[in-house]
């Protein structure tokens, strides 16, 4: 009798990714698996047939002398015609259902060691000047630490963790339920592996304590918002001396009363007065790196933005120095007094005569699409 194709025998398409392939021979083996169906030599052939498949087309090497050769590139492979002749079914059912039954680890997995200890988060509030700048600062992080009374180990001195007696020290149990395997984390041990009959009396049996320490942060020119300086090894200690975490230092840079950063670039807005905006002139503006002029051309409008090349940021990424851009907000003048009001109507009063639409262009245009837009009203 012929043997039907792995493919339509799981279910799935000849493409179909290596989860796919799981999925569909899990969704086999729960419906017909022996166990579940007792007395049924139906149901004992249909999973024998897609534990077949499995091992075949599971393996990336059987796989692909399937999809090339059939039926016959894989008997060859496998010694005699034995499908799956170099893994047992025990092998590929912990790796289908291992992460139902067995919690994911087996003998020497990461699970049974002692764990690495936790990474921390330290928020650092720098100055603008400080993060564009550079500069080093001192830290106090609360932390767990390998306890130095037990060497991390949480015996108690002089005294050292015994094997767990109930795995053997592989910190896993193997169970036997009719034909499924099943293996699980001791729980005598909780997947140590050891056991401490003697605690240490300073750490309790944790291998790790509770202290301060200070940390030297150098802090890199050009630091921004959000970055991150790591620093090896500074986190937490781990388990009985497992390698301790690492300690993150997040940026967080302070609102500048003068300057806005955006990426590489500075901006900041400078009054100027309206004779200045008006005639010309030049004003002194700050930067980071002291003051510099800036000239004000005649009839420079409010918002007008002016580029200082160089005098913004480089970045901790590299690249080129940014620019500082300058807004100019003419400033409305404020408690002026009689002289300087009559001066400003007397100015006011040349300014509307035949010639006023040449000083005022833009007001002027403003107020002609306004009567244009009632007058399109009216019609």
């Amino acid at each position: 009798m012929s043997k039907r194709d792995y493919y339509e025998v799981l279910g799935v398409q000849r493409n179909a990714s290596e989860a796919e392939l799981k999925k569909a021979f899990k969704r086999l083996a729960m419906k017909h698996h022996p166990d579940r169906n007792s007395g049924d030599t139906t149901a004992e052939e249909k999973f024998k047939e897609a534990k077949e498949a499995y091992e075949v087309l599971g393996d990336a090497q059987k796989r692909a002398a399937y999809d090339q050769f059939g039926h016959a590139g894989v008997d060859a492979s496998m010694g005699g015609g034995h499908p799956g002749g170099g893994a047992s079914f025990s092998d590929i059912f912990g790796d289908v259902f291992g992460d139902i039954f067995s919690g994911g680890g087996g003998p020497g997995s990461s699970q049974q060691r002692a764990r690495r200890g936790a990474d921390l988060r330290y928020n650092l509030e720098l100055s603008l000047e400080d993060a564009v700048r550079g500069t080093t600062v001192k830290i106090r992080v609360p932390t767990s630490v390998t306890c130095s009374t037990c060497g991390g180990s949480g015996a108690k001195k002089g005294s050292k963790p015994e094997q767990c007696t109930t795995c053997g020290g592989v910190g896993q149990v193997r169970m036997q339920q009719g034909f499924f395997s099943l293996q699980q984390t001791c729980p005598q041990c909780q997947g140590a592996g050891q056991m401490i009959k003697t605690p240490c009396g300073s750490c309790h049996g944790q291998g790790r304590t509770q202290e301060h320490k200070t940390l030297s942060v150098k802090v890199p020119p050009g630091v921004d918002n959000g970055d991150r300086i790591r620093l090896s090894g500074e986190g937490e200690s781990g388990e009985r001396g497992a390698p301790s975490g690492d300690l993150y230092v997040q940026i967080a840079v302070k609102e500048h009363p003068l300057f806005v950063r955006d990426e590489n670039n500075l901006y900041c807005e400078v009054p100027i007065s309206f004779v200045t905006a008006a005639l010309g002139g030049s004003l002194e503006v700050p930067t980071l790196d002291g003051k510099v002029k800036l000239k004000i051309p005649a009839e420079t409008q409010t918002g007008k933005m002016f580029k200082l090349r160089g005098k913004g940021v480089k970045s901790v990424r590299g690249g080129p120095v940014g620019d500082l851009l300058c807004r100019v907000q003419i400033e409305t003048p404020v408690n002026l007094n009689g002289k300087q009001k009559e001066l400003l109507k007397h100015f006011d009063e040349t300014m509307n005569d035949q010639s006023a639409k040449k000083h005022s262009p833009k007001e002027h245009s403003w107020l002609d699409g306004v009567k244009r837009f009632i007058d399109d009203i009216k019609l």
